[in-house]
């Protein structure tokens, strides 16, 4: 099963971002179940939010994930919205 997280970052949260990137990037890697993922970007071209495809078994793995990412912990996030999503192209 395939799901999106959309998170958006607090606002004024990017230094909390840069603190805890290395961290987020090695749990998106060392988990095995991320598909694909990026950074949302603001008006200004600054990171303000994240986008990741989890390839889970179920909605109870995705969210066992994303409370687990680095980001999550360390309250970057505002908001997080998990849904899945079917991969077209």
């Amino acid at each position: 099963m395939l799901i999106a997280l959309i998170a958006r970052d607090k606002p004024g949260a990017l230094q909390t971002r840069l603190d805890n990137r290395e961290a987020h990037i090695a749990y998106l890697k060392e988990t095995g179940v991320v598909s694909q993922a990026g950074p949302l970007l603001d008006e200004d071209g600054n990171m303000a939010g994240s986008l990741v495809i989890l390839d889970v078994a179920d909605m109870a793995q995705a969210q066992d994930w994303a409370s687990n990412d680095p980001y999550a912990k360390a309250g970057l996030f505002g908001s997080v919205d998990l849904i899945e999503w079917k991969k077209v192209i």
